[in-house]
């Protein structure tokens, strides 16, 4: 029995093998199917991404300890295994049952850093700081996410740790999880989170302070030219180390974590400690960059200073995806030869207006003309997935959509490739606040050359001109977008025509370079006007 993690690609099952997703395991374990398989199984293994940052899996180790009568472990791609033995469980055991009476006493421990920190933050910020640019900058990537082999925060990580080096020393990055599409010369450094805690509720993200700090502090001890932190859920690590070293701490904010679990998942367990943790890294960063002009207003209202604050948006790697790319084979492989392919690259959260595609294409396609020309290619896999996949489905549409399943960040390109027209559904935040998001599909779309039907939203309707480099709709209205695909779906030439010039509008701003550049300049201007 294998059971494969969350964004591990499953393995090809050997003779007599079960492999079963994650999700579908701890559902049929729920279900109580297990009693049926006790002792069914050979051997036993979960696959993870790294064996060093899977943690504690107690419950699934104890599950497969269950099905199988012989070996149990836990196994990562690079084929490395740690075996959950007796011993091991049993110790496992032995904490879980302990760790509840440390709660209080980790959380206090918490409280008291965050208080010496908050102490020692002006309101004002900083007076000054020096920047040594030769020196080495420590990017940190914090997330407790593992597996994730695509999407924005890929193609952001990636497309800045890229390009610093243009501009400063050597890049060392520090991250929990291996990160596609980096350049060689960026030395990677793997911190791996405690097992303590682990089947707590973010207790994790808490201890994953101590060994970011415990990894920088085992390095070789150079002064850098400064810390880079893409900020996750109770994380001040990056804001410690700055302190610590003397050297200008650099926030980049996506948005708060407090409001994404209230609206787009599940409200955060200890917010108020949460919230103050945000807080604190707001309003002590040297400089804040954020994505949009909304997210600089809310960190304006955490009390941040203005000056310090980088409105700069995603951007992309023009080399990577172009309009040259073949497509071909992708097509071929849905018999699309000679159709007219929509397409939608995306993780299918909440704020991608995905299931607004699927009710837009069902509406076109009614039409026996569309229906016979038009195809929707959907790339990629996320939470709303089954709801999209359910409503195709139930529309009658089927055999004119295709699900990609999730496709690695370096093969983006060759899907989007297979497209003749893009599409960026994004729909309204749901408690009414203003659309904070700048979505990296964007960029990507635009670097590829092909025509761009997308939400009037926020950033996207500041970055695409209607008419000229794409074709904006009112958000989350299914009869507009189904209008604005059949505009330009209706005229080869004008498609062409937005598709030109929306790549060479992403060649002017958007590369990565151009992005990373103004983050630097920034910094710069900065530490000259506090020197």
């Amino acid at each position: 029995m294998t059971v494969v993690r969350p964004g591990i690609p499953p393995p090809s099952p050997a003779a007599g093998e079960q492999v079963i997703q994650y999700d579908d395991f701890v559902a049929w374990v729920r279900r109580g199917s297990i009693l049926k398989h006790l002792g069914r199984y050979r051997d036993g293994r979960l696959l993870v991404s790294r064996v060093e940052s899977a943690g504690r899996p107690l419950p699934i180790g104890l599950a497969l300890r269950l099905l199988s009568r012989g070996e149990v472990a836990v196994e990562d791609l690079h084929g490395r295994r740690r075996l959950l033995t007796a011993g091991v469980l049993a110790g496992w055991i032995g904490q879980a049952m302990t760790e509840p009476f440390r709660i209080s006493g980790l959380l206090r421990r918490v409280d008291q850093e965050v208080a010496k920190l908050e102490e020692e933050t002006p309101a004002a910020g900083r007076e000054s700081f020096a920047l040594n640019l030769a020196a080495s900058p420590l990017y940190l990537r914090t997330d407790l996410s593992f597996g994730v082999r695509a999407g924005g925060s890929v193609a952001h990580i990636a497309g800045v740790v890229n390009e610093l080096d243009a501009f400063t020393g050597p890049v060392t990055l520090l991250t929990t999880d291996d990160i596609p599409l980096l350049k060689p010369s960026v030395r990677v450094c793997f911190v791996h989170p405690a097992e303590s805690f682990w089947n707590f509720k973010e207790l994790p993200t808490f201890l994953l302070n101590d060994a970011f700090r415990a990894a920088v502090s085992a390095s070789d001890g150079s002064q850098p030219a400064f810390i880079y932190q893409r900020y996750s859920l109770n994380n001040y690590a990056g804001l410690s180390l700055a302190r610590q070293s003397g050297v200008p701490f650099v926030l980049e904010y996506n948005g708060s974590e407090v409001w994404v679990g209230r609206h787009w998942g599940n409200p955060v367990r200890h917010e108020p400690l949460s919230a103050r943790i945000e807080r604190l890294n707001l309003t002590a960063a040297d400089l804040v960059v954020v994505v949009s002009r909304p997210l600089a207003d809310e960190v304006v209202r955490a009390g941040m200073d203005p000056a310090r604050i980088l409105t700069n948006p995603n951007g992309v790697d023009p080399a990577r995806y172009r309009p040259d790319i073949d497509g071909s084979a992708v097509r071929a492989r849905y018999g699309w030869d000679r159709h007219l392919v929509v397409g939608f690259i995306g993780t299918f959260g909440p704020w991608h207006g995905a299931e607004m595609l699927a009710r837009a294409f069902a509406a076109l396609v009614v039409d026996p003309d569309l229906r016979q020309r038009l195809r929707l290619l959907m790339i990629g896999d996320g939470a709303r997935l089954p709801a999209v996949r359910q409503m195709v489905e139930g529309s009658g549409v089927a055999g004119t959509v295709a699900f990609t399943g999730l496709v690695a960040q370096e093969r983006g390109p060759e899907y989007l490739a297979a497209c003749d027209i893009l599409v960026a559904p994004h729909v309204r935040n749901p408690d009414g606040t203003p659309f904070f998001g700048s979505p990296t599909k964007l960029f990507e779309y635009m670097a590829m050359g092909r025509p761009i039907v997308a939400s009037n939203l926020g950033q996207i309707g500041e970055v695409l001109e209607h008419g000229k480099t794409g074709w904006l709709v009112e958000p989350g209205v299914v009869e507009a977008l189904a209008a604005g695909i059949r505009s330009v779906a209706q005229d080869p030439d004008f498609r062409a025509r937005l598709g030109a010039a929306a790549r060479a509008c992403a060649l002017e701003r958007h590369s990565w370079r151009a992005h990373t550049k103004r983050t630097i300049d920034r910094l710069q201007e900065l530490a000259d006007d506090r020197r």
